[in-house]
């Protein structure tokens, strides 16, 4: 027997079981998008339910309904003199850590998975290079951590997601064009960075002024509510980095918002802002697991399960293992320069709470599903991303708590800045 739902009666079903998840996260302290996954995986596999709970997630969608919001989110919250204050790490992280972890992904795809291409390694090495600084916040904010490794953890998120995606269309682009040139790709992410903020910061004066000038508070939240897609959408088509536009416009925003307003207006626009944010995550996350039956089902077309979880292990594994080896180094080999400004070293125990935070999330269900059904193995570099998403949310996100007790991470907060 099989359950007909429709699409509107799953939606409200979602958010029945959001609403619950929810609830259920906040009386046994787990981070809600780690049971929201475990969710939507239980739902998928039921056999009343998958035949009718097949949802094609378009990945416009994502990336113009979901991603825009949620990054801009973030960066309105952002405190840009703690940022400031830790952009040498978070350059590190959002930079040099993605293209690492895009390598070494690339190179053990090609050594465990049958029939890799070098264009589809690097392929997806960009995919599941970005952490999701949604999912490690989720999980952080329930446990006690220094301010600093969530400034850090929250800031290498608002830069690392363009880093990943302009490489993504790069490996995209040298698997449909069937050539790569280092210096064209070069070029093409300095002006896609350049543009996209620009465009940013253009689009969220353009609504703070347009907010300055009306005075009716409903208009107001809706102005509000637009900026992260007016930012978005105009960089994405032109060609500049949606996500670095979004972001800028989120930073500027962040810094105007006192002065934007009446104190409650801006209480409701922020209360909205929370709402919306935690509907958004919530959907999301339920989506990835609901989205694993089809994914393993399509993945067991073009392999055997047997070597797609082989693979898959030892993608996740690489992920893991770059972060650590790439963290330590990035903080202690500085210091033994002379002619490098010496500052406080961090504690040990906060620098391998930063190196353990490496949850995927959105970014690589996005480019997961964005990836053309023309392109060669994508069967497979979808079942490899959605295993890195599951391994580093369920299997990272739940051993945080005991790892900070192991390490008896101690709050510092007077050494934060």
């Amino acid at each position: 027997m099989h359950l007909h739902v429709s699409p509107s009666e799953l939606l409200i079903g979602m958010l029945v079981v959001l609403a619950a998840v929810a609830l259920l996260a906040e009386k046994i302290k787990i981070a809600y998008p780690i049971l929201l996954v475990l969710a939507g995986c239980a739902m998928g596999i039921v056999p009343a339910f998958h035949p009718t709970l097949r949802i094609q997630v378009n990945p416009e969608t994502v990336f113009f309904v979901f991603l825009p919001p949620l990054l801009y989110y973030g960066a309105l919250l952002t405190t840009w003199r703690d940022f400031k204050a830790n952009i040498n790490q978070i350059s590190s992280l959002a930079v040099g850590l993605v293209l690492a972890t895009m390598v070494v992904v690339a190179v053990i795809a090609m050594a465990v998975i049958p029939g890799m291409s070098w264009p589809a390694a690097f392929l997806l090495g960009a995919i599941v290079s970005p952490p999701d600084a949604v999912a490690a916040t989720a999980v952080l904010s329930k446990l006690k951590v220094p301010k600093r490794v969530v400034t850090i953890l929250e800031g290498e998120s608002l830069v690392n997601d363009a880093t990943a995606l302009v490489a993504y269309k790069t490996a995209l682009g040298a698997i449909v064009a069937g050539s790569f040139s280092l210096a064209q790709a070069s070029g093409g992410i300095f002006v896609a960075a350049v543009g996209g903020i620009a465009i940013g910061l253009i689009a969220a004066w353009l609504i703070a002024k347009l907010m300055s000038i009306v005075e009716v508070p409903a208009v107001e939240s809706v102005l509000a509510l637009l900026v992260p897609f007016a930012a978005f959408i105009p960089a994405d088509k032109l060609g500049a980095s949606g996500v670095l536009a979004a972001v800028a416009a989120g930073v500027y925003m962040g810094r105007k918002l006192p002065s934007l307003g009446s104190p409650q207006q801006r209480i409701r626009t922020l209360a909205v802002w929370d709402s919306l944010v935690f509907l958004l995550n919530g959907i999301i996350f339920i989506l990835i697991g609901l989205e694993l039956y089809f994914v393993v089902q399509s993945g067991q077309r073009a392999m055997s399960l047997h070597s797609l979880l082989l693979g898959a292990a030892c993608v996740a594994a690489g992920c893991i293992l770059v972060r650590i080896f790439w963290v330590f180094p990035a903080v202690y080999l500085p210091r033994l320069i002379p002619t490098v400004r010496k500052t406080p070293l961090p504690p040990w125990q906060e620098v391998t709470i930063v190196s353990w935070a490496g949850m995927r999330g959105i970014v690589t269900l996005a480019a997961a599903l964005a990836i053309p059904i023309e392109v060669p193995q994508r069967d497979v570099i979808l079942f490899i991303s959605f295993f890195v998403i599951l391994a580093t949310l369920v299997g990272q996100g739940l051993t945080f708590a005991p790892l900070i007790k192991i390490l008896r991470l101690q709050l510092n907060d007077d050494l934060e800045h």
